[in-house]
């Protein structure tokens, strides 16, 4: 395959990859966490609808069971933060997520094994080819998606009274309450709703990829480098992120002796950006 070829392979795993990242954005910026669990609250949602394969059902209403058991849980996570830790640093809420990472890690290594599942196949196939170079109906509806999301949060926030709300939730939970608004209610709706699109996601991309369910729940390093691009504060450069993370993995696939290098691809963008990050209080002190 040629260099352009791998490019747009990668900008096809670059739109999964935007969308976790626009999620991740939004909980940071809705709910003062940094969701680590994000992704593996969808793996579990998504593959556990597979256990109801056998009764025949039809390929939406696994995957709307796959995004109900994972709002359930994202909805259940989100209830004990605002409950015992509503006006604590992001730092301490975003740890309960991290724990929650570790715990639905070894139950999804416990309940689904460590065997590649395919999800119901959604959609196959490219959606157009050129050449030798095909477009799949997969990675243009991921990355449509991310950018639906993105848009239509920014128009939430930004005009309408519940995205007002939303944000005054973020900046200061106490006084929202005080000023009448359903804190824990608006909460609880954010993290459902963050669940339940990352359970479609990955019901999406499951047949696809095939893999296991701990394989998919890595995911989470690519999303974060993505959501990380935007600072976890703007959902565009988070899309612009995922593509790039994207991007860069597939042209290094069109490298057969440094193809191993994909996986570091998401670390090094993430490194890179702390580092630039970092970059005035450094320079501060060399001063």
């Amino acid at each position: 395959m040629d260099i352009l070829g791998s490019l747009v392979v990668g900008l096809s795993s670059g739109g999964l990859y935007a969308a976790f990242g626009v999620l991740l954005v939004l909980m940071a910026t809705l709910t003062r966490v940094i969701n680590f669990s994000q992704v593996a609250v969808g793996v579990f949602g998504a593959y556990l609808s597979l256990r109801f394969i056998p009764l025949d059902l039809p390929t939406w209403v696994i995957i709307l069971i796959a995004m109900v058991t994972a709002a359930a849980i994202s909805a259940l996570l989100g209830w004990i933060i605002a409950t015992w830790l509503g006006e604590s640093s992001t730092t301490a809420r975003s740890a309960v997520t991290v724990a929650t990472l570790l715990g639905l890690i070894s139950l999804s290594f416990l309940v689904f094994g460590t065997r590649p599942q395919a999800n119901p196949p959604l959609l196959v196939g490219p959606l157009f080819t050129f050449g030798d170079i095909a477009v799949t109906k997969v990675g243009v509806l991921m990355l449509a998606l991310a950018v639906g999301i993105a848009a239509v949060s920014r128009l939430l926030l930004t005009k309408t009274s519940l995205g007002v709300r939303l944000r005054a939730i973020a900046d200061r939970q106490t006084a929202a309450e005080l000023l009448g608004i359903n804190v824990k209610g608006l909460q609880l709706f954010v993290w459902a709703q963050t669940g339940a699109m990352s359970a479609l996601f990955i019901s999406i991309v499951g047949n696809a990829q095939a893999g296991s369910a701990n394989s998919m729940i890595v995911l989470l390093i690519p999303a974060a480098a993505a959501a990380l691009v935007g600072a976890f504060t703007n959902v565009w450069l988070a899309v612009a992120g995922g593509l790039l993370v994207g991007a860069l993995q597939g042209v290094l696939t069109g490298f057969p002796s440094i193809t191993l290098l994909t996986d570091w691809v998401p670390l090094t963008v993430i490194v890179l950006f702390l580092l630039w990050n970092q970059r005035k209080e450094v320079w501060d002190v060399a001063r």
